[in-house]
């Protein structure tokens, strides 16, 4: 399945469902730019390394090449959202559960930016469709056991491997680097982290995206009355939009992230951002290619928990890593009752 620009434009302007269902999947997009992407860049910025503006260009770009470039080689991630969730056969009752879900990650997430704490847009998905999915089946039928066993590899996988190679390779750095001048080591590292700040922001498109653009596809077919089953092909307008969209998410909110995640919780020299950059760059490599939907922000955090934690433990302000994990764990209960409930209201309404 594959839809032209010019279909699509045409769709839009006479498709008052499909103009809704474009309006909230983008939103959705734009908040996963304000909460998800600045991860990718905080570092960079923590470090000064690179000026905000600058990061988010380089952001820009390598989100947008994340996404090009992974799922042509592997849209498998988006492919274990699309089928974490049955919405069952009636695409105008799926088109309104959708709808309700996308509504309910735009309110989470809103929510956890207004107080800056980094939560996961994957699992606010995850959880905003699964909401959806029991609310319209009045059950668990609307869940795939098999592909939400990944989301539970992912958590564990983000959480442990991001830790362990972030002390890792900080520690691995400073032994390869321990007889040099760390004066002499700074325009090195400088350009390292700017490198592997670079990876992540690829990485983040290439996990992050592909699921997101996933979404805005099933909800045109839904909205032409289509399942979107089988094989579908993401159009490159599609991809343009969807970075142009997070880019700005970025641009215009994602400053609060970035305190929060590269300044707040460990103050990181400059090997230091680049061994959390690159540790989470691994990370979230090796789940794309295995198609194991993880979370960019847990990955990030929890690697640059691990790099400070490699000087010591009290190097990482655990207060504040308390009020991210409190975040994480409510995410999945929290944005899946308000997307159960707004399906519930929706179809009252609709």
């Amino acid at each position: 399945m594959a839809i032209t620009l010019t279909d699509f434009m045409h769709q839009l302007t006479t498709n008052p469902s499909l103009a809704i269902t474009v309006l909230l999947t983008l939103g959705v997009i734009l908040v996963n730019g304000w909460t998800d992407a600045p991860n990718a860049i905080a570092t960079c910025v923590s470090t000064r390394s690179l000026l905000p503006r600058a990061a988010i260009l380089m952001a820009a770009g390598m989100n947008f090449l994340g996404v090009l470039v992974m799922t042509l080689v592997n849209s498998t991630v988006a492919q274990t959202i699309f089928n974490m969730v049955n919405f069952g056969g009636n695409a105008h009752d799926a088109l309104i559960a959708l709808c309700a879900a996308m509504f309910a990650i735009v309110v989470w997430a809103t929510a956890a930016w207004w107080f800056g704490i980094p939560t996961s847009e994957s699992h606010a998905l995850i959880a905003g469709l699964s909401g959806a999915a029991i609310a319209l089946n009045n059950g668990l039928t609307g869940i795939n056991g098999h592909e939400w066993v990944k989301v539970l590899y992912g958590l564990a996988l983000s959480t442990f491997m991001g830790f362990g190679l972030g002390w890792l390779t900080s520690k691995s750095t400073e032994l390869v680097f321990r007889r040099m001048d760390r004066r002499k080591t700074e325009g090195f590292f400088k350009n390292a982290q700017i490198a592997s700040g670079a990876a992540m922001a690829f990485m983040h498109g290439a996990q992050d995206g592909q699921k997101f653009i996933r979404v805005f596809l099933l909800g045109v077919f839904l909205a032409n009355g289509q399942g979107g089953e089988g094989r579908f092909a993401v159009p490159f307008w599609l991809i343009i939009l969807c970075s142009a969209v997070m880019t700005l998410g970025t641009s215009i909110g994602g400053y609060r992230i970035i305190k929060a995640v590269g300044m707040d919780m460990v103050k990181l020299t400059k090997y230091q951002g680049f061994s959390a950059d690159a540790a989470a760059a691994v990370c979230l490599l090796l789940s794309s290619l295995t198609g194991i939907p993880v979370s960019t922000t847990h990955t990030k955090t929890t690697a640059i928990m691990g790099v400070g934690a490699s000087r010591r433990l009290s190097a990482v302000k655990w207060s504040v890593v308390s009020e991210m994990v409190l975040a994480w764990v409510l995410t999945f209960p929290g944005c899946g009752l308000i997307g159960f409930l707004m399906v519930k209201l929706f179809i009252r309404i609709f």
